[in-house]
């Protein structure tokens, strides 16, 4: 049986290292590349390394996702978000590889009401999003075979995120303050990376795969505030020590990047097409907790 060659970009981060990490079938053969060992930026060297691997599939997790930095470091954002993907696409092209390539709900401006859909109007607040938003028109300008997945307050026991931010702060203060007027769905990197692995099943397998971009986030819905007290309860549950939780506005905790008010994603068009069914925030943040407490010197 010939195997299924899949290369990994941004292993490094939240979603690469748990598709590093991932129960793969052994008819798949990874290559998961960090920044020191693939340079996305680099078109000469993604072509090389594409080229010599032939890969059937890219996955690129690789992402410059400093939000606030962006704003002042711009071309460092444009040279990850945009450019990365354009070599990865050119050079999947080159070899008749389909891509799966990870985006934001930063694409939006946070103003809808309800949850984004996969067609409604872009809109990015700042550089960050600019710059994710026009790595997604690269990837179809390029490649038709392509799957581009936009996620939101992605999390793991891996890297740095707001989870294991709250629990650092758990252990030197005793009040912490959390935004309240934004709102997302929680997304945990290894439910990213299981869909992941799930898709790549269906390119795979089938002769017609509806290709295009999809939103995809765990269930449920919290503000930052909410998943604040969500964490300390499940800490508290384990006996640690939390501290006493205050809901603040927007206003009342500036950043140099503008967050959008509203990260909510619409997951019914990845649900009906690829049977993905997203489990509930809580559920996964359980399962997330259990390992970071396991091993709190990676707090």
């Amino acid at each position: 049986m010939s195997q299924t060659k899949i290369l990994v970009t941004g292993a490094g981060g939240q979603v690469g290292y748990e598709l590093a990490r991932a129960q793969w079938p052994e008819q798949y053969a990874i290559d998961c590349r960090t920044r020191r060992d693939l340079d996305i930026t680099d078109a000469r060297s993604v072509n090389d390394v594409v080229v010599e691997g032939n890969y059937d599939i890219i996955i690129n997790a690789a992402a410059y996702t400093a939000v606030d930095k962006a704003e002042t470091e711009t071309a460092a954002a444009v040279a990850v978000n945009e450019t990365g993907p354009e070599n990865l696409a050119k050079a999947a092209d080159r070899v008749g590889a389909a891509m799966i390539h990870i985006s934001t709900d930063y694409v939006f401006n946070g103003r809808k009401a309800a949850a984004y859909s996969e067609t409604d109007p872009i809109a990015p607040l700042g550089a960050y999003g600019l710059s994710k938003e026009a790595g997604e028109r690269v990837v179809r300008r390029v490649l038709e075979r392509h799957l581009i997945l936009r996620t939101a307050w992605v999390y793991g026991a891996h890297g740095h995120n707001f989870v294991k931010t709250m629990l650092r702060l758990a252990g030197t203060h005793r009040e912490v303050s959390v935004v309240g007027d934004q709102v997302g769905s929680p997304t945990a990197a290894a439910f990213i990376a299981s869909t992941i692995v799930s898709l790549v099943h269906k390119v795979i397998d089938e002769q017609k795969i509806n290709w295009g971009t999809y939103h995809l986030s765990n269930s449920g819905e919290a503000s930052w505030y909410e998943f604040a007290l969500a964490i300390f309860e499940i800490a508290a549950s384990k006996g640690l020590t939390t501290p006493i939780v205050n809901n603040i506005t927007s206003a009342e905790y500036p950043t140099a990047a503008e967050r959008p008010k509203n990260s909510r994603l619409n997951t019914e068009m990845i649900r009906q097409t690829f049977a993905i069914r997203p489990p509930h925030w809580r559920e996964s943040l359980k399962t997330v907790m259990d390992e970071i407490c396991a091993n709190p010197k990676d707090i």
